[in-house]
C-alpha cells in the first residue's frame, strides 16, 4: 500500500523518525484545524490519518478524501465514526495499550485520595484545621474492588489492585476465562453484592452511555467508592449527586466529564457541575489519567508499529 499520512495532532518525534526511516510520506500538522484537515484530505492524496481527540472524525471528514486507515493516539474510539469508516473500507485502530499503565495508576491515585481523605484533609490543613480522627481512612487491602471492563486499562488496574491486597472482582460482558493471579471473573449480580469499590473501564457505546445511573447504583448492597477513568457519558452525574446525598456512594472520583469544555456548558450542565464540585468526597481531574511522559512516547511507538504492520513495512 502506497501511503501518505496526515498527522493531525501532536506526537512524539519517535513517530516522525520511524516514518522517515520506513520511507513513508507524511504531512505533520500538530495545530491543524478541522477545515484544513478536510482540505488536505481532499487535495493531497492522503491515505492515512493519525489523530488524538481534538477533531471528531465523522462522516464529513471520512468523505473528504480517499482514506484507507485512521489511527487514534489513545484508547477510546468514540471520536471516530467507526461504523461508517468500516462501511467505506477504512481501517481504524488505536493505541490503547500505550497508556493503560498511566490510567491504572491514576485510578489508584484517585482511589487512595478518597479512601485516605488526602485531598479533603489537605484543604482543611490549608485553613489551619488539624483533624486526625475525622480523617481516619480505609486500607485498600480490606476492600473488595469491582471492575467493569477487562481491556487494556481494566486489566492493568486489576493487576495493580490485586498486588495492593484488594480482593478484585471483574465483569466483562464480552470476555471470559480471564481470572487468576488474584483476579476473580464474576457476574454483575455478584459485584452488586460484594463490591466496596467500582472502577469503570469500558468504551463509550450506545450500550454504555449513561449506564451508571440511579437504577444501576441502587443494585449495590453496600455503599461504594465510584471511580471513572473511561468516558464522562458513561456516568449520569445527576444520579451520582443523588447517591452521594443518600450515602449510597461514599466517594466519587472522575477524570472525565460528559462535556469537558466549560465554555459550552448549558444551564443544566452548569448546575450539575456546581453541585458536584463542592462535595467534600468528590475529586475531578481534567482528563489526564492517560497523560504521562511515558505514555506520550509509547503512544507514538504503538501507532508506528501498527502503521508499519498495516503497510507491510
Amino acid at each position: 500500500m502506497k501511503a501518505k499520512i496526515l498527522i493531525a495532532d501532536d506526537f512524539d518525534s519517535l513517530l516522525i523518525k520511524g516514518l522517515e526511516q520506513a520511507h513513508i510520506d507524511y504531512v505533520y500538522k500538530p495545530n491543524i484545524e478541522r477545515q484544513e484537515i478536510m482540505q488536505i484530505l481532499a487535495n493531497d492524496a492522503i491515505t492515512g490519518l493519525l489523530i488524538r481527540s481534538k477533531t471528531p472524525v465523522d462522516k464529513e471528514i471520512l468523505d473528504s478524501g480517499n482514506l484507507q486507515f485512521v489511527g487514534r493516539g489513545g484508547a477510546g474510539m468514540d471520536a471516530i465514526d467507526v461504523d461508517y469508516a468500516q462501511q467505506k473500507g477504512i481501517k481504524c485502530f488505536n493505541a490503547g495499550e500505550a497508556n493503560s499503565i498511566a490510567v491504572a495508576e491514576h485510578a489508584i491515585g484517585l482511589l487512595l485520595s478518597l479512601t485516605r481523605n488526602i485531598q479533603s484533609s489537605f484543604a482543611e490543613v490549608q485553613n489551619k484545621v488539624w483533624k486526625r480522627e475525622e480523617n481516619r481512612g480505609l486500607e485498600l487491602a480490606s476492600l473488595t474492588t469491582a471492575i467493569i471492563g477487562f481491556g487494556n486499562t481494566g486489566s492493568a488496574f486489576a493487576q495493580r489492585m490485586a498486588l495492593l491486597g484488594s480482593r478484585v472482582l471483574v465483569y466483562d460482558k464480552y470476555k471470559h476465562n480471564f481470572g487468576g493471579l488474584g483476579i476473580e471473573e464474576c457476574t454483575l449480580d455478584y459485584i452488586f453484592e460484594q463490591a466496596d469499590i467500582l472502577s469503570l473501564h469500558v468504551p463509550l457505546t450506545n450500550e454504555t452511555k449513561l449506564m451508571i445511573n440511579s437504577a444501576y447504583l441502587n443494585n449495590f448492597k453496600k455503599p461504594i467508592f465510584l471511580i471513572n477513568t473511561s468516558r464522562g457519558k458513561v456516568v449520569c452525574l445527576n444520579s451520582v449527586i443523588e447517591q452521594l446525598n443518600v450515602r449510597k456512594i461514599t466517594g466519587f472520583a472522575t477524570d472525565v466529564l460528559e462535556n469537558e469544555d466549560f465554555k459550552t456548558f448549558d444551564e443544566k450542565q452548569h448546575s450539575t457541575f456546581e453541585s458536584v464540585k463542592t462535595q467534600k468526597n468528590v475529586i475531578i481531574t481534567p482528563h489526564i489519567a492517560g497523560w504521562t511522559n511515558e505514555s506520550y512516547i509509547k503512544i507514538s511507538a504503538v501507532l508506528l508499529k501498527k502503521v508499519l504492520k498495516l503497510l507491510h513495512k
